[in-house]
């Protein structure tokens, strides 16, 4: 093998174990290279979040792993979400297109999100499971839900479906 297939191959492999906050310091840099401050400010306020969160979890020395870098990323777009409805509620367009573009950017850090059909089959599950009969047993069927869908579907949408199959 020549030398520049090994190398090749190194990169690869040590692409492949990269954290999702390596992956994510990169990118940064990639976009900083190409002069997309869009994406480069975004990665920056993710960066900062991310390190907020570990000096609030006293894990500055060690850092988060993937899970916990997840969260923070779903958390800034349920912020961003948020965002973009008050932005078009007081018609600042502008502002709602930004967020959604920074939304778009955070959104290529989170697992695949789940379509509606497989949440209702998982939810139907754990209705079963925990013997939910009524609205009264919404949270324990959210928490658990939540639970098995974690950073997979976002919380508004499984409310909705647990409301409509606890009716």
């Amino acid at each position: 093998m020549g030398s520049s297939k090994v190398c090749f191959m190194l990169y690869v492999s040590c692409f492949m174990s990269m954290s999702l906050k390596q992956t994510i310091l990169s990118d940064m840099k990639e976009a900083m290279k190409a002069g997309d401050a869009t994406k480069r400010d975004t990665l920056r306020m993710l960066d900062s979040m991310i390190k907020n969160t570990e000096i609030e979890k006293l894990k500055k020395e060690e850092g988060l792993n993937d899970e916990e870098v997840q969260a923070v990323i779903a958390r800034a777009v349920k912020q961003r979400r948020d965002s973009v409805e008050q932005y078009k509620a007081g018609g600042r367009e502008d502002l709602a297109e930004k967020e959604s573009k920074e939304i778009e950017i955070l959104s290529g850090y989170m697992p695949e999100q789940l379509g509606e059909d497989k949440i209702r089959e998982i939810v139907k599950v754990v209705i079963a499971k925990t013997g939910a009969a009524s609205k009264a047993d919404m949270g324990k069927v959210m928490g658990a839900a939540m639970g098995k869908l974690k950073g997979q579907a976002d919380g508004n949408v499984v409310k909705k479906i647990v409301e409509e199959e606890l009716k």
